[in-house]
């Protein structure tokens, strides 16, 4: 987590100038995560599955609930639930990025996990689920995931995940800096 407060701002203390570049970025992630649900919800029907190589499908799912389809079967209340939870984290991830925009792992974690929120928190308000289309499948992960396939997900999720890891990499490198 971050540490000393840095703005990113410019020398006359604009902190939204520091600000800026980051929320351009998470824009950018918005709108690919959104095109290519567009194009997976207008090529495809709820279900369908298109083989691209022996271990990877383009499949058109729809997850009601959270990562691993948690709560999908929640009856409906989830929904809105997850779209709080990410007007929070938006709200909560802005501050924090007006606060130590600086700071640029600790940023690029944040903005990625931005982006990605906020293109999953559009599918539910305008779905009511979230348009999943990756899918990955090994033989060696049948007895964890059913038929060896990992849960569908989105360009929103590969965002949040590699923010997640970018998160965790700033902690360890603070850490280790003594700070």
């Amino acid at each position: 987590m971050a540490t000393k407060k840095s703005s990113g701002g410019s020398a006359r203390g604009n902190p939204n100038q520091g600000l800026l570049p980051w929320l351009g970025i998470a824009a950018i992630i918005i709108l690919l995560d959104q095109f290519t649900k567009v194009l997976i919800v207008g090529w495809m029907q709820h279900g369908d599955s298109r083989e691209v190589w022996s271990f990877f499908n383009i499949v058109r799912a729809h997850n009601t609930g959270a990562a691993f389809s948690f709560l999908a079967g929640a009856g409906g209340w989830q929904r809105w639930f997850f779209v709080g939870l990410g007007a929070a984290a938006t709200v909560f991830i802005v501050y924090m990025l007006r606060q130590h925009g600086g700071q640029k792992l600790f940023a690029w974690a944040l903005t990625l996990i931005l982006g990605g929120a906020i293109g999953n928190v559009i599918d539910r308000l305008v779905h009511g689920y979230v348009v999943d289309f990756l899918d990955f499948h090994w033989a060696f992960l049948s007895g964890i995931f059913p038929g060896g396939h990992f849960p569908a997900f989105n360009v929103a999720d590969c965002a949040i995940s590699v923010g997640a890891v970018l998160l965790i990499l700033d902690e360890i490198l603070r850490v280790r800096r003594g700070g």
